[in-house]
């Protein structure tokens, strides 16, 4: 009798046991998210829900811990471990724009290969358990060249962007046409992770077309997205962005600001904040922006009152390029080519404080203990180098494909070049002869910035501030020219309809305008740099002739490893390595190196060319740390 007494209390505490399990599963059920991965197999009956006051994914409560990570700001060797580093974090969801301008680069002719492929990126992040919010646009803004949106769409004079206008719209079902067909077959009642899908961006602090919205929806839905939609608004626009069908999210950064928003979403749906900006973005002549103040406190209010949240960004990664956008309220300010952002994961991908102190108050959250800190990456600080060799700008347009010839300045869009489709970035320059001196006149035709020769000697600048400058006499014919520089196209605002870049009007010789131009696009396009290997270059001179390509050789006899360029007496320019575009430099800051990441190193000889316009230094660094300039809090 004893023994089943024993066996009794045995069974009575099992029980009770089994009831505390049930009681906790049932609270997590109630106030916490359910921990559904990509990798798992379910039913895959019904996507993500948003008909209650929380989410739903195939009937479980769903909570979305998300982070921003754009595939075509991180070289595709990193998407693996930056994805790691997320999970790491605490995040179940990933969140990516998707950007027309480079898929799309020449109308009708489209990229989805190596750090474009989207497929394997939405692919990986399958493999690696995490849900995707797709935010395909067709505007992203995301401080990238307008906003995401090809430059040849400018070269329609009557172009209206982000509005039904036939030649815009014409051109976004040709797009999709293309792109969507590619991602549904990853979405979530496919097998795959995409739960949600983003009708445009931020729609409501533009709102120039009531129709604009429902179009871009049935584009999406006519071509087979079946996942949730979603719109995103912050301040300015949240009660003009929304639109029947689709949940709509709020972007911010400060508690206040953000509560007040949540109080008009609708009541009985899901609160998400799709953008908690974690950081902010900087611009040439400005400081390093950092965000630290309240971020965690803010995270922390978000959780308790069960909204969703996706940081923006987890990892903002590069400019590379010339695709850093710009903006324009009055004083257009051109963005840095590091878009660090004071994310979580830095610009490099390595974990910072902030990114401890989330990951800290994640697992508080979640109730788990998240993984140890994920392996940082190695830096290197790599032999200095003296470049011994150079070619100035006006010895290799010999070397370029036939000029244009025309009576009037061509904005660079509207050059017939690219199969119809112009010139998107970088520099365009405009040759012409004059016979006097006089005063040049701008008109403000000058976009962004344009550098004046005479005869090869630079003689100042144009832009938005300079629109007038001094041409000394003298007898006889000479050239002028005007090397003009696109900085980078408006991302945000109303003004993106007016981006054409290059000489986009009239200049005048005091009240004459200038005619009879040849104009040289110089795109700066791998091809074009590898070209290099078939000139004859120049020993450098003590007083070298600007503009100027730089050439030199970085050994690397090791393993490479990621490093940041440093070029101090340098002036302002671009550098390419072993073809590709790391981005623009500047001595007026903040910025003050270039990441260089190590899949673009290889063992052996590496290539350094650098585009410099008026100043060279004398050597280029390779240091193990990054240097963005003095900081300014957000």
């Amino acid at each position: 009798m004893q023994i089943i007494a024993v066996r009794r209390e045995h069974v009575r505490r099992i029980g009770l046991l089994l009831l505390l399990v049930v009681a906790l599963v049932m609270y997590r059920l109630r106030f916490r998210w359910i921990p559904i991965t990509p990798g798992r197999m379910y039913s895959r009956k019904v996507g993500l829900q948003a008909d209650r006051e929380y989410f739903q994914l195939d009937g479980n409560k769903f909570f979305i811990l998300g982070g921003s990570m754009h595939y075509f700001r991180v070289p595709r060797a990193y998407w693996t471990d930056r994805m790691l580093k997320m999970k790491a974090l605490g995040l179940n969801t990933l969140t990516t724009y998707v950007p027309w301008n480079l898929h799309e680069p020449q109308r009708g002719t489209y990229n989805f290969k190596e750090d474009l492929d989207l497929q394997a990126y939405l692919k990986l992040a399958n493999d690696l358990d995490l849900w995707v919010i797709l935010r395909p646009g067709p505007y992203i803004c995301s401080e990238w060249d307008l906003g995401g949106l090809p430059s040849w769409l400018l070269r329609d004079k009557n172009m209206k962007l982000r509005t039904t206008y036939s030649g815009f719209t014409d051109a976004v079902d040709a797009f999709f046409d293309v792109l969507i067909p590619k991602v549904a077959s990853f979405q979530y009642t496919e097998g795959g992770p995409i739960i949600a899908v983003q009708v445009e961006n931020e729609y409501g602090g533009y709102d120039k077309d009531e129709k604009y919205m429902g179009y871009v929806q049935e584009a999406l839905l006519s071509r087979g997205i079946v996942e949730l939609l979603m719109t995103s608004d912050n301040k300015d626009g949240l009660s003009k962005g929304s639109i029947a069908g689709a949940l709509p999210t709020i972007n911010f950064q400060k508690l206040d600001s953000g509560l007040s928003l949540l109080k008009n979403l609708k009541p009985g749906k899901p609160k998400m904040v799709m953008e908690y900006w974690s950081g902010w973005f900087d611009h040439w002549g400005g400081n390093h922006h950092i965000f630290q103040e309240g971020i965690l406190n803010t995270i922390a209010a978000l959780l308790n009152e069960g909204v969703s949240i996706n940081l923006y960004m987890f990892h903002g990664g590069t400019n590379f390029g010339f695709m850093n956008g710009a903006q324009d309220f009055g004083t257009f300010i051109a963005d840095v080519t590091s878009y660090d952002y004071d994310a979580p994961l830095s610009e490099a991908g390595d974990c910072t404080k902030k990114y401890f102190g989330i990951q800290e108050l994640y697992s508080k959250y979640l109730e788990k203990e998240l993984s140890e800190q994920p392996t940082q990456m190695h830096k290197s600080e790599y032999n200095t180098i003296r470049p011994k060799e150079y070619i100035p700008l006006w010895e290799v347009l010999r070397q370029l494909e036939k000029p244009i010839e025309s009576e009037r300045p061509i904005n660079m869009e509207n050059l017939p070049i690219n199969n119809g489709s112009g010139q998107a970035y970088g520099y365009t320059l405009y040759n012409t002869v004059i016979t006097s001196g006089g005063v040049l006149r701008s008109e403000q035709n000058v976009r962004d910035r344009a550098q004046v020769f005479v005869d090869g000697r630079s003689i100042g600048f144009l832009d938005y501030k300079f629109v007038e400058l001094t041409i000394p006499d003298a007898t006889g014919k000479r050239n002028l020219s005007l090397l003009v520089e696109n900085r980078g196209r408006v991302n945000y605002g109303d003004k993106l309809d007016d981006q054409r870049k290059g000489l986009v009007g009239d200049i005048f010789l005091d009240k004459e305008p200038l005619k009879g131009f040849t104009i040289y696009p110089l795109e700066m396009k791998t091809s074009f740099i590898e070209s290099f290997s078939a000139l004859q270059l120049n020993p450098i001179p003590d007083k070298p002739t600007f503009p100027a390509f730089f050439y030199g050789i970085l050994h690397v006899e090791s393993l490479p490893y990621d490093t940041f360029i440093k070029l101090k007496g340098w002036e302002k320019g671009v550098v390419f390595v072993n073809g590709m575009n790391l981005g623009r430099y500047w001595d007026i800051g903040p910025q003050q190196t270039l990441y260089l990441p190590a899949p673009w190193i290889q063992h052996g000889s590496n290539e350094i060319i650098i585009f410099e316009e008026s100043i060279a230094g004398k050597t280029v660094e390779f240091v193990n740390r990054p240097d963005l300039g003095q900081t300014q809090h957000v």
